[in-house]
């Protein structure tokens, strides 16, 4: 790679308060470990760097360290951490069982809230920790009536309230397998899903609420249960108050009233550390999506570790984290309730028309001290004017991003309109492990456009061409040491040829996970964008990421994609699409401010060749540009081929970057060429 960074240490935007930081739990955790001797050279448990060191030079002390902080209650022990360290097939904690329901119920307050269900319509309640031991219970009872047994897979479509963590813990407690989308995928696209887990129950809402509306979805639950064929029993959730029509629909249907409000005590099924807890899916956009599974053990202790000590959660905190239950935030936010800690599910719009505030006005009412979003959401408060800090936002302790990249620029605004000792905590990992490879913690300090550093127990690389590591240099993110949330495998992948060539076809035995960073010489990680959408013209290689950051800070500029599209006779087309503010024209001006920030900002060899007005940029259902399928239908590949429809967030515009690819035809492309229909 040619793009490099300067290697003197540059000042943080942001430093932890020293006091703040001696009594967080991630200190606290290092203290712990040094005075049991576990932790070797770590002299002052807020040196993060120091920890970190340990963390994957030592991984069986380190993960060792964790069960035992945590007091992880296994019902039989472990006979070795790591009994095989070996990527893909480490085996972890070999001998233990345990179950991930009894850890998310045991350190909870039988009085305290452990759910707070939020809308946007500013409406709540609360399901306190008993409440919800009762209704898993009972819940659980219901599922194993409709004969659910250990193993068996139980599938959810429902959008975010208590109901999918109520399900989700109940299934887990038999030792079933959980997986959940939200109601905004149409029936084929859950379909494609569910279907191939063979699932034995599905619970479903009746609708979800999105800017001001009501969507009902009874139809649809209906049309995808018709779909699932191997379903011995249905869940009907009525969370929208939409009746289900009695239409004589063939097999078992419970009333989500009469699931969860039996009296029922809780048994709780000791499983193996590596049996299988949930399943959460790729996007799918080329392809049946790849059901992607992981295990009871490998996600307690990566979560406890995250939200744990990086995220500094216990009893008496609260999270939100707006997500939808198909994004693998959710996954996490569930875990919350590992901790002791509250967690806040949130049904609606992040930004509803009506009160787009409305995540601000219910943290300041919650008392949240961790709140979670996407650059997106940010960088559009930003652009509308929102002041968070007309509410008492001063529980808050951090702002949690994550999707993309969060940019340079959000985080001022951060300071300046949530409050000037809230730390920005950009994060980086995936679906693929349901955590974080790098991001921030209360011992890190913060660099704007950086994430902090790479996570615990994370040993983080970015390798250059030629598979060795480099610092302050541009290069693939790599992982050369197992986690314990590392899939256990891909669905219906018998072989593990599928999980292989995912992850570990470039680099036999490393983890290469898809995405430019740079690793700098001060410890922080630049996430740069996905290495398969790198620009690459004339040799000089520049991540989308770096281009999207600059074009989005424009206020005339709600989002940008940019492409580098190789082209049959040789050449290189580098055009950037972009949604325009309202009222704005995308005439020669702001054409000629657009380039001037990229050539400027990032690199005069990656000026757009044009900069073309779209009515909005492709997405996969969790919020991902879709930089690969746009760039193959712009070059002429058929949509059939390149991305499943069901897998985008706006169908419609496969047809239009589809119409332009065709109509350019290696010429130059006439702005006026299709428009959604």
């Amino acid at each position: 790679m040619t793009i490099t960074h300067p290697t003197p240490r540059p000042e943080p935007f942001f430093t932890p308060a020293p006091e703040a930081a001696a009594r967080s739990r991630i200190a606290d955790f290092a203290r712990w470990a040094a005075g049991q001797q576990r932790a070797e050279g770590i002299q002052d448990p807020t040196d993060y760097q120091a920890l970190h060191h340990w963390s994957v030079t030592d991984l069986e002390g380190f993960w060792a360290a964790v069960w035992e902080y945590f007091e992880v209650d296994a019902t039989t022990p472990y006979e070795r951490v790591l009994a095989e360290e070996t990527m893909p097939g480490a085996r972890w904690f070999a001998g233990a069982t345990l179950n991930y329901t009894h850890h998310a119920l045991r350190n909870l307050h039988p009085d305290a809230p452990a759910i707070t269900a939020l809308d946007e319509t500013g409406a709540g309640y609360e399901i306190t920790g008993r409440q919800l031991r009762t209704q898993v219970a009972s819940v659980a009872a219901t599922l194993r009536d409709l004969g659910v047994r250990q193993g068996d897979r139980v599938v959810g479509y429902l959008p975010n309230t208590p109901h999918a963590i109520v399900a989700f813990l109940a299934t887990a407690s038999l030792g079933a397998v959980w997986s959940v989308c939200g109601q905004d995928y149409a029936p084929k696209a859950a379909a494609d899903r569910f279907a191939q887990l063979e699932p034995t129950v599905l619970i479903t809402a009746d609708g979800y609420l999105f800017n001001g509306t009501r969507h009902d979805r009874r139809a649809a639950a209906r049309e995808l249960a018709a779909a699932l064929p191997t379903l011995k029993g249905t869940v009907l959730v009525d969370h929208v108050g939409l009746a289900w029509p009695d239409d004589g629909h063939p097999g078992p249907e419970v009333p989500w009233e009469d699931a969860a409000t039996r009296t029922e005590y809780l048994t709780i099924a000791p499983v193996p550390f590596d049996h299988p807890l949930w399943i959460v899916f790729s996007s799918g956009t080329t392809g049946l999506p790849k059901g992607i599974v992981h295990g009871h053990g490998g996600v307690l202790l990566e979560h406890l570790k995250i939200l744990g000590l990086h995220c500094d959660l216990g009893v008496g905190d609260r999270l939100l984290w707006y997500t939808t239950t198909h994004w693998m935030m959710w996954n996490l936010v569930v875990s919350t309730l590992l901790t002791g800690a509250t967690t806040c599910t949130y049904d609606g719009s992040p930004a509803p028309v009506a009160r787009p505030d409305v995540l601000w006005e219910l943290a300041a009412r919650h008392k949240v001290t961790v709140f979670g979003t996407s650059p997106q959401y940010l960088l559009a408060m930003a652009k509308l004017g929102i002041e968070p800090s007309t509410h008492d936002l001063s529980a808050i302790r951090a702002i949690g991003s994550t999707g993309s990249a969060l940019p340079a620029s959000a985080y001022p605004w951060i300071r300046d309109h949530v409050g000037t000792g809230v730390q920005p905590a950009s994060t980086s990992g995936g679906t693929d492990v349901v955590s974080a490879f790098a991001g921030s913690a209360p011992t890190t300090p913060v660099w704007a456009g950086e994430l902090s550093a790479p996570n615990l127990g994370v040993a983080l690389a970015a390798y250059d061409g030629a598979g060795q590591p480099v610092v302050d240099q541009v290069g693939e993110l790599v992982v050369t040491r197992p986690m314990p949330s590392m899939p256990l495998h891909f669905w219906n992948d018998p072989d593990g040829s599928r999980y292989r060539d995912t992850y570990f076809g470039a680099y036999p035995g490393v983890w290469r996970h898809g995405d430019w960073i740079t690793h700098t010489s001060h410890g922080s990680v630049i996430v740069h964008g996905r290495s398969d959408a790198t620009l690459n013209r004339n040799g000089v290689r520049l991540g989308s990421a770096d281009i999207h950051d600059l074009v989005e800070r424009l206020p005339e500029i709600t989002e940008a994609l940019v492409i580098g599209a190789e082209e049959p006779d040789g050449g290189y087309w580098l055009p950037l699409f972009v949604v325009l503010a309202d009222g704005t024209d995308l005439d020669d001006a702001l054409r000629e401010k657009i380039r001037d920030a990229i050539r400027t900002g990032a690199s005069p060899r990656h000026v757009p060749d044009e900069i073309l007005a779209v009515p909005a940029i492709p997405h996969t259902k969790t919020g991902k540009k879709l930089e690969v399928p746009v760039k193959r239908l712009l070059q002429g590949a058929p949509a059939e081929q390149v991305l499943n429809p069901a897998a985008v967030d706006n169908p419609e515009l496969i047809s239009y970057f589809a119409r332009l690819g065709a109509a350019r035809d290696r010429r130059p492309t006439d702005p006026a060429v299709g428009q959604p229909q």
